[in-house]
C-alpha cells in the first residue's frame, strides 16, 4: 500500500491539557491539527506550516517535547486518494505557550469550526470516523498510557 506522509500535533497546555478541533464539515468529529508533508519538506517544517495554516499558530507558540511514529491507517474500502492508500503520520507532543486568543481556527482555507482543551483521558473515540480508532488508540496509549 502506498502511504501518503503527514504530520500531527498535540498541543498540550500549562494545565496538561491537550487541543482537540472540530472538523468544519463534520460537526462532532474532533482530532489533532494534521496535514501532509510536502516533497522536500521535514516532518519538523510540515508540522510548523500546518500549525500555522489550520490555527494560526506560529512555531513560537510551542516547544517540540516528543516525536513518535510512524502510525499508519488506510482510506475507507480501500480507497485511493491522489494515489495513495491512506495516511503514515508522525505526532508531535509539544507545549503550548501562548494565550488561548493566539490559536485561531478562521484561516483561509478553515479546516475547523471550534477548537477546545481536554484532558486525555476525556477524548472519545466516537469522535474519529473508524478508519483512524486504532492510530488514536496507539497515540493516546503511547504518549498519555490512557486507552479510549
Amino acid at each position: 500500500m502506498n502511504y501518503r506522509a503527514n504530520v500531527a500535533a498535540i498541543l498540550r497546555n500549562v494545565e496538561g491539557q491537550i487541543l482537540i478541533c472540530e472538523r468544519i464539515r463534520d460537526f462532532g468529529a474532533w482530532q489533532f491539527p494534521q496535514g501532509s508533508v510536502d516533497k522536500e519538506e521535514s516532518h519538523e517544517q510540515a508540522l510548523c506550516r500546518e500549525l500555522q495554516e489550520e490555527i494560526g499558530v506560529s512555531p513560537h507558540a510551542y516547544r517540540i517535547v516528543l516525536k513518535k511514529g510512524p502510525y499508519r491507517y488506510g482510506f475507507n474500502s480501500g480507497r485511493n486518494k491522489k494515489g495513495f492508500h491512506g495516511k503514515e503520520q508522525h505526532y508531535f507532543l509539544c507545549d503550548f505557550r501562548d494565550p488561548d486568543t493566539h490559536i485561531n481556527v478562521e484561516q483561509p482555507h478553515a479546516e475547523f469550526r471550534d477548537f477546545r482543551w481536554i484532558f486525555p483521558w476525556e477524548f472519545q473515540i466516537a469522535w474519529l470516523p473508524p478508519m483512524k480508532h486504532e492510530v488514536y488508540r496507539a497515540v493516546m496509549l503511547d504518549f498519555f498510557d490512557v486507552r479510549i
